[in-house]
């Protein structure tokens, strides 16, 4: 299955969070600055920050000062393709062993 890249383990953190969760599923539907991540979460300013920086550091959000806020988009799909890959890889391998348990079972009957 291959080594596993540094990113990896800060994709699945970043995605562990339903706050994070949330984030990325508002910034789908486009921009959105610290703010107004802030308002319909109830988090404080300060904890919308440590969650979007969680989320940039894993590359999965992109922020940029533009005039005096932060504004914020997701980044590009390049982490969540590599954690999709090694999620299908492990899917695929115990498929193989369920498949094989399952052909034991039915040949021992």
């Amino acid at each position: 299955m291959g080594a596993v890249s540094p990113t990896l383990d800060a994709t699945f953190f970043a995605l562990s969070d339903p706050q994070r969760r949330g984030i990325l599923e508002r910034l789908g539907r486009g921009p959105a600055t610290l703010s107004q991540l802030a308002e319909p979460s109830g988090l404080t300013l300060n904890g919308i920050k440590k969650h979007v920086g969680i989320l940039e550091f894993a590359g999965l959000v992109e922020t940029e000062k533009v005039g005096r806020v932060r504004e914020c988009r997701l980044g590009p799909a390049t982490t969540l393709s590599e954690a999709g890959g090694w999620i299908e890889a492990h899917r695929r391998t115990w498929e193989g062993r369920l498949n094989r348990f399952e052909r034991f079972v039915e040949g021992a009957e």
